[in-house]
């Protein structure tokens, strides 16, 4: 890292350090964001296999799915929250201080070979990921001089590739340890991982921006007294219904998982009427509002589909693939790593791309991005029915059919996940423009829960039926967004 340092040319004293050309603060939250994914995708790659094995908790395929997807579902949801929390109540570098600590003990309890601390580690895990996620996004900004500073979407795009070296690293160290030599090793290697990452944070906090020790909106006595007594009371409900439903011998996983996947569904909801029906608002921002719920209902779909890319088809590969390339054989988890690692190769391409057809006026506008990413994904699991039929036959399906399918689904997410993010804060009324972010979030949260309620209801995701109408549907809303465009983009207003 030290050959990245250089001085800072618009440094005064001549003597500041850079970082690639950013504020030194970059390379911190850098390092931490990294070694946060890598302990992140690594367990997440590792989650589905161990559920299923024989030497794990051999759960069957429906339950190992809905336990996945219920888990990133969580993390996503609970990125609302732990905006709130730095925001609020902890300031957000003290919020991610905490969040690397909670991460970092969740990923010792899943080292813990233990049924019930599993599933407490996955809850720390979970709970530490939401408190983190938003609020090492807020400190980037804070390092650059509001956001006409030239350098801010540089600054963020070498923040993302730091995500992208964590994801491909993951699954390649900690999937193999996990896989070949003891599962809960490598759940301790994600620990190793996320305590790294807290370590040089804890060191390099002296290089971040003074904001980010700062409360933005500290709750009042009455509100701190208020909130805390409200979690009290839902914590106490929710321990004595627990309590009685394993007294009563009544308590199975469903428990947990039903009432998790319906929040999650109903969650959004709540939050976009409660948004869409706020007075405050102004008509072109309820119109706006109007026009957003089409992308969010799309991008719901498209996430119910992305994800499963770790837990369906990462099932199916354990069970019905052929893991080798010219006769050598690799762990199932390494399919991980093949997202990441298309991402930082063609994500550049695909910024320079938009930019050319930019300069010729022929750049595809937000609604064309959107319904050709869900088409995509789509045909992604169109794609799928291939592998699929080749198992039922009673052959292992090759490799390359699966990469083909990641493949796929990553030239998807470029073209959608960037565009969503960007409509997101161009759509967003003035009042809720920093909540806004965890209301996208929440098409994640929506896309994961549709699949964890299927799974709980016994739903085999991996039945060449059950993927043809999720490819489908998938095309269809593509096709329906890209049809009514011109309503969409009438709704819109100014934003293109």
């Amino acid at each position: 890292m030290a050959s990245s340092l250089t001085k800072d040319p618009a440094s005064t004293s001549g003597s500041e350090k850079t970082f690639f050309g950013h504020p030194r603060g970059l390379a911190t939250l850098f390092m931490t964001e990294m070694w946060e994914r890598f302990s992140y995708y690594g367990m997440r790659a590792l989650l589905p296999l161990y559920l299923i094995a024989p030497n794990g908790l051999h759960m069957n395929p429906a339950t190992a799915t809905a336990i996945y997807s219920v888990y990133v579902s969580l993390v996503y949801l609970l990125a609302m929250p732990g905006g709130w929390f730095g925001d609020r109540v902890w300031g957000p570098r003290k919020t991610v201080a905490v969040a690397g600590m909670v991460i970092m003990i969740g990923h010792l309890t899943l080292a813990l070979p233990a049924q019930g601390t599993f599933f407490v580690g996955l809850g720390l895990v979970a709970i530490g990921s939401g408190l983190l996620k938003s609020n090492i996004s807020t400190m980037v900004g804070h390092l650059y001089d509001g956001p006409d500073d030239a350098r801010r979407d540089g600054g963020f795009t070498i923040f993302y590739m730091g995500i992208n070296a964590g994801a491909f690293a993951a699954p390649l160290v900690i999937g193999t340890v996990g896989e070949n030599v003891n599962w809960h090793l490598g759940f301790a290697l994600a620990a190793l991982g996320m305590g790294l990452g807290l370590a040089q944070f804890l060191m390099g906090t002296r290089h971040l921006n003074e904001r980010s020790l700062v409360v933005p909106k500290p709750l009042s006595a009455a509100e701190r007294t208020s909130t805390l007594r409200k979690g009290m009371i839902w914590l106490a409900v929710a321990a004595v219904f627990y309590i009685v439903t394993v007294v009563t011998g009544v308590y199975t996983l469903n428990w947990i998982l039903v009432p998790i996947t319906i929040a999650g569904l109903v969650i959004p909801v709540v939050v976009l009427v409660r948004i869409k029906r706020d007075k405050e608002l102004s008509a072109t921002e309820q119109s706006k509002m109007s026009g957003y719920i089409w992308f969010f209902v799309a991008a719901a779909i498209f996430w119910m589909i992305y994800d499963q890319g770790g837990s369906t088809v990462a099932i199916f590969a354990d069970s019905s693939a052929n893991n080798s390339v010219f006769g050598w054989n690799f762990p199932v988890s390494w399919y991980q790593s093949v997202n990441p690692v298309l991402i930082m190769a063609l994500a550049p391409l695909f910024a320079a791309f938009w930019l050319a057809l930019n300069r010729r006026g022929k750049e595809p506008s937000t609604i064309v991005k959107f319904s050709s990413g869900l088409v995509l994904v789509g045909a992604s699991f169109f794609l799928f029915l291939m592998p699929l039929t080749i198992a039922n036959d009673g052959h292992k399906a090759a490799a390359m059919w699966l990469v083909a399918i990641y493949f796929i689904q990553t030239v998807a997410e470029l073209t959608l996940s960037p565009v969503g993010l960007s409509v997101t804060t161009k759509m967003a009324p003035a009042k809720y423009a920093s909540q806004m972010m965890g209301v996208w979030f929440l098409a994640v949260t929506a896309g994961d829960c549709t699949t964890g309620l299927l799974s709980t209801a016994g739903v085999e995701l991996n039945g060449t039926g059950v993927v043809t109408l999720q490819a489908v549907l998938a095309v269809a809303a593509g096709f329906a967004v890209f049809m009514y465009r011109g309503k969409v983009k009438k709704l819109m207003g100014s934003v293109h």
